[in-house]
């Protein structure tokens, strides 16, 4: 079941904090907020409002999944020449001040954390029903905690703006260090914690929307982030004890009829028949499986054939993964449709398969249903693993459910892989590495891995293993973009651009 169609609320028009061209164009039939949030409607409609960014392709139906070009598990392939080109300058760690991914992605979260911020300021004084109002005040201090999280990942040290900002504002903020930045994400996603229901109480068309173990799974994350190791194993624990659990079949976490399942905390909604332009910023369909399915082959709906897995990653698969069949095209792989896959649609030889739909459930290019996963009980019981090897627990026979091996296991065995034993934490902390890499493949998350581990010294060494020489301590951040530092002088450049 989807979430309601984001684009069928009123969107509320907001300043940015920087200047009035840090938006796309805003919408005509935007609302006076004075006359707004009146009624249970309103604010549902600007909650609604607030996950709308996600759905754009400056950050989940493009920019995010891209950023495993980056990291080394695929290339643009697509078609050719200067097609994608921004992906493979950043690919290629080449990434100038100037470069349109860059550019998207700084500009991506700034609505949603806008819009969460006119809801935090309104809302609690709405006269509407106390169950409704913590769920949605529960909702916005998610949504701007995750677009800051996103933020703070790729850019470091990024503007703090917690009010909406009105006209005789500062439009032109300074950056706040990242540590400041990081503690105001912990501190919203405790509040939605403590706000948010569980989401067994979501039914209808509400299924989809963020719940108490979204919010518990992405501050593990961030906790990760920050190393702190203890809150991370606490937390993915309150998430098993939420009942999530890992689907029996590795693939149903990609299929349109299995969306929002048992392993699902936190997805991106995409819903068929909209009936909008697949490139406005109403786009309710995804791009993956038109941007991701083979080129030429008349498989699915589309098929421009961008994110071509490498050799190196589909070398990486260890003997029968199941994952392997889901995640890629390879010459001789499961026919799909009853088509065969030929290595001659790719210029690797692979494609990438794991969000290709067939096109009798899309048979256009512009209406694809899947939803994107960004949170799943995978990542928690690695997370969770990575913790408690971190925490000297890597292996523990009289607590196993302390044990880092036997939580790293539970994932192995749903990809029909042997338990690992034994190994020291050295050599185990390189192994959850690489299943988060395996498991999690194509979903944005190699990046975040790679930048975050050893201060990035892992992805140095990773890339540099890989071949991709270029790769220097420089490009662990993204450059503050030089169409917003024209806008607003104020802002910084980061080390080396």
């Amino acid at each position: 079941m989807k979430l309601i169609k984001y684009f069928s609320i009123a969107v509320i028009a907001v300043l940015l904090p920087a200047c009035s061209d840090f938006l796309d164009k805003v919408p005509e039939d935007t609302i006076n907020t004075s006359n707004f949030f009146q009624t249970e409607a309103d604010a549902i409609g600007a909650v609604n409002g607030a996950y709308q960014p996600l759905q754009w392709a400056k950050l989940y139906n493009m920019r995010i999944w891209t950023t495993d070009i980056m990291a080394g598990n695929s290339i643009v392939g697509a078609g050719g020449g200067t097609d994608g080109i921004e992906t493979q300058d950043e690919a290629n760690f080449v990434t100038s001040t100037d470069n349109q991914g860059v550019l998207d992605m700084w500009r991506g979260p700034w609505p949603g954390i806008l819009r969460a911020n006119i809801i935090l300021q309104k809302v609690p004084d709405m006269t509407i029903s106390e169950t409704l109002k913590s769920r949605v005040l529960g909702e916005a201090y998610f949504l701007r905690a995750h677009y800051y999280f996103i933020l703070v990942q790729f850019f470091g040290d990024v503007p703090l703006v917690l009010q909406p900002v009105e006209p005789g504002d500062n439009l032109r903020p300074l950056r706040t260090p990242k540590a400041e930045v990081y503690k105001q994400i912990v501190s919203d996603l405790t509040n939605s914690i403590n706000l948010l229901p569980v989401r067994e109480q979501y039914s209808g068309t509400d299924i989809g929307r963020a719940s108490k173990g979204s919010a518990e799974g992405m501050l593990a994350k961030v906790e990760l982030t920050l190393g702190n190791y203890q809150r991370v194993v606490n937390l993915c624990d309150s998430v098993k004890n939420l009942g999530y659990t890992l689907n029996a079949n590795y693939a149903d976490n990609f299929n349109p009829a299995t969306e929002n399942s048992a392993e699902s905390l936190f997805e991106v909604q995409y819903v068929s028949g909209a009936g909008l332009d697949f490139w406005s910023n109403e786009n309710q369909a995804s791009w993956l499986s038109t941007f991701t399915g083979p080129r030429g082959s008349n498989m699915v709906a589309g098929g421009w054939g961008w994110n071509q897995p490498t050799e190196e990653f589909v070398n990486s698969y260890e003997v029968g993964d199941k994952r392997k069949d889901v995640t890629v095209f390879y010459e001789g792989c499961p026919t799909f449709d009853g088509l065969a896959y030929k290595k001659s649609y790719s210029t690797t030889g692979y494609n990438l398969r794991k969000f290709v739909v067939s096109l009798s459930v899309s048979s256009s290019y512009d209406n694809s249903p899947l939803n994107f996963p960004v949170l799943r009980y995978a990542d928690v019981l690695l997370m969770k693993a990575e913790a408690l090897n971190e925490l000297g627990k890597t292996s523990d026979a009289q607590l196993p459910a302390t044990d880092a091996n036997a939580t790293l296991n539970k994932v192995r065995a749903r990809a029909g892989l042997l338990n690992v034993t034994g190994l020291d934490q050295s050599t185990l902390r390189d192994k959850i590495l690489h299943e988060r890499r395996m498991e999690l493949a194509f979903e944005g998350q190699r990046w975040y891995d790679l930048v975050r581990v050893n201060a990035g010294q892992y992805g140095i060494d990773f890339l540099h293993s890989i071949g991709k020489s270029n790769m220097s301590s420089k490009y662990l951040l993204y450059p503050v973009p030089q169409k917003e530092r024209d806008a607003n002088p104020n802002l910084t450049q980061n080390t080396g651009y």
